[in-house]
């Protein structure tokens, strides 16, 4: 859930957490606010323990991230850069593993490849699959093939019943 959606709900327990302050039950929260009345007595038992301090937002969930915000805007600025410019060679692709190693040789934190693909995530970057094609592709023999070829060997579709295969398909009965 994101920063946002964070804050709407957590004004949907304050808004809760000033109902119960005018005495008005969980029930009635609950349907006031159109929530469950599960959640509305977990935060009627938080409020009471708490006061609306124990209903604010803790936070997105998980672990805090290892990298703060200007580390992650030079990863973002040595991601643009490309491979080469980071010494790993010069095939343009950055793969889980190639960001892996440039946060560990560049902040000296090591990330596991899901823990990788998590902060690319959260710094809006997506995962690419390179369309990997054999370097030997002869695209005209291809074409050729496609041509002449496949049509024999496909066959015609002018000999098959039209319908469904399937026994309980009104069609084939």
């Amino acid at each position: 859930m994101n920063a946002a959606g964070r804050a709407k709900r957590e004004a949907v327990r304050l808004e809760a957490a000033g109902l119960f302050e005018r005495g008005i039950g969980a029930v009635e929260a609950a349907r006031t606010l159109e929530v469950s009345t599960k959640s509305a007595y977990q935060w009627h038992r938080a409020w009471e323990a708490g006061g609306p301090e124990a209903l604010a937002s803790k936070g997105p969930p998980g672990p805090d991230s290892q990298l703060d915000d200007a580390q992650r805007q030079a990863l973002e600025q040595a991601l643009e850069a490309g491979p080469e410019a980071a010494g790993l060679g010069n095939d343009q692709r950055w793969t889980l593993l190639r960001v892996r190693e440039l946060i560990a040789s560049k902040f000296g934190v090591s990330y596991s490849l899901k823990g990788v693909a998590l902060v690319l995530h959260a710094m809006d970057w997506t995962v690419q699959v390179p369309d990997a094609k054999a370097s030997d592709r002869d695209e005209e023999a291809i074409t050729a093939w496609r041509k002449k070829t496949w049509p024999t060997v496909k066959g015609s579709r002018a000999g098959w019943a039209r319908g469904s295969a399937s026994w309980t398909s009104p069609r084939t009965r």
